[in-house]
């Protein structure tokens, strides 16, 4: 299959399926960290989860009103902050190397976009 990488604005996401140990990789134009496939797995389905939820919310909530929400797996927690429409998103892997990232407002949605089509041939 091969070798994906997608980046845009503020964001690195990419897949490489013939990798022994380290299939995935997820960053910013400041810093990268590889994940296994089941890690990247579980990345692309809590954001998929966070992302439904701030959509959701942005009916329920006020014009200046922020929201915390939060998901997890046995391999990561991740966290979204912000407005429905402009927030950020934090994630610590809890086994293994314990990395932690972060991804600014502006680069979420590109982020996101890419997340629903990485594993998509």
């Amino acid at each position: 299959m091969g070798r994906i990488v997608k980046d845009g604005s503020g964001w690195r996401l990419g897949w490489e399926s013939d990798a022994t140990e380290y299939q995935g990789l997820v960053g910013t134009d400041d810093w990268v960290i590889e994940l296994t496939g089941a890690e990247l797995d579980d990345f692309c389905c809590l954001l998929g989860q966070l992302d439904r939820t701030m959509r959701e919310m942005a009916f329920e909530l006020m014009d200046q009103e922020k929201i915390v929400c939060e998901a997890e797996s046995d391999l990561m927690w991740m966290e979204v902050e912000g407005y429905p429409s402009a927030y950020t998103v934090r994630f610590i892997l809890n086994q293994g190397r314990r990395c932690e990232g972060c991804w600014l407002p502006q680069a979420v949605p590109g982020l996101v976009e890419a997340v629903h089509s990485l594993k998509v041939f």
